[in-house]
């Protein structure tokens, strides 16, 4: 069966975000709407309208006359999806309650956490490291019942998540994994409350990251209004 265009647009819409969260797409570099229909295999129309909701998101910026290009990081998005997160995924811990499935939820916490282990005791793949983060905290939602609100986080995080990716090259794997690991001991001790404590501290650590994260690489945030200064360019420079 021939996709449908409803399908063309969404799966468009996710490689281009896609590329853009997971950093193959660096901020300020220049998108072409051409390039990308021609790559993608589509007509430019499902490229355009993927790219005027990523600039909804803040994900890219459009220039009449200029062209587009992938969007800085946005601090306050940054730290609003962090809140997001943390309130979502904290309260669903705080009620976690013993069932039938849990046995086979922690059991897959486990063999995530052992993944997490190999990945960095052959070298930290980062990509494959943040893969495995995010289905580890997916698998905390699941634990509790509230993996439904998962998408509602995973809507809010992009800039979150292009800042965590920058975050793991300066902070020590080790440790994010160990939070992991005391997350998961303290469930099976029946004390919550540890849990919840441990989690919150694990999801604030890229906010003790950004200021390490922006004074490395300035030219990634978002501080003031930019803009190119011509259209083939891959800069951006203050007004």
């Amino acid at each position: 069966m021939a996709p449908t265009k409803k399908t063309i647009r969404q799966r468009t819409y996710n490689e281009l975000r896609d590329r853009i969260v997971t950093l193959q797409y660096a901020p300020k570099s220049v998108i072409s709407e051409k390039d990308l229909a021609a790559e993608l295999g589509v007509s430019r129309t499902p490229v355009r309208e993927s790219l005027l909701r990523l600039r909804d998101e803040g994900l890219v910026e459009v220039f009449p006359q200029m062209g587009t290009f992938v969007a800085h990081v946005d601090i306050d998005r940054v730290e609003l999806a962090q809140f997001i997160r943390e309130a979502i995924e904290c309260t669903a811990l705080a009620g976690f309650v013993k069932n039938r499935s849990t046995p086979r939820h922690l059991e897959a916490l486990h063999a995530n956490l052992a993944a997490q282990r190999r990945v960095a005791d052959t070298g930290a793949n980062l990509r494959e490291f943040f893969v495995l983060d995010e289905a580890f905290h997916l698998g905390l939602l699941e634990l509790s019942g509230r993996n439904t609100a998962w998408p509602i986080v995973a809507s809010q995080k992009a800039h979150l998540d292009r800042a965590r990716r920058y975050g793991l090259v300066i902070h020590p794997i080790g440790s994010l994994i160990d939070q992991h690991q005391r997350t998961v001991d303290a469930i099976e001790s029946g004390d919550l409350d540890l849990a919840v404590a441990v989690l919150r501290e694990h999801l604030r650590e890229i906010l003790g990251d950004l200021a390490t994260v922006q004074e490395q690489n300035p030219e990634i945030f978002a501080s003031r209004q930019l803009r190119p200064v011509r259209r083939l360019v891959t800069t951006l420079e203050p007004q």
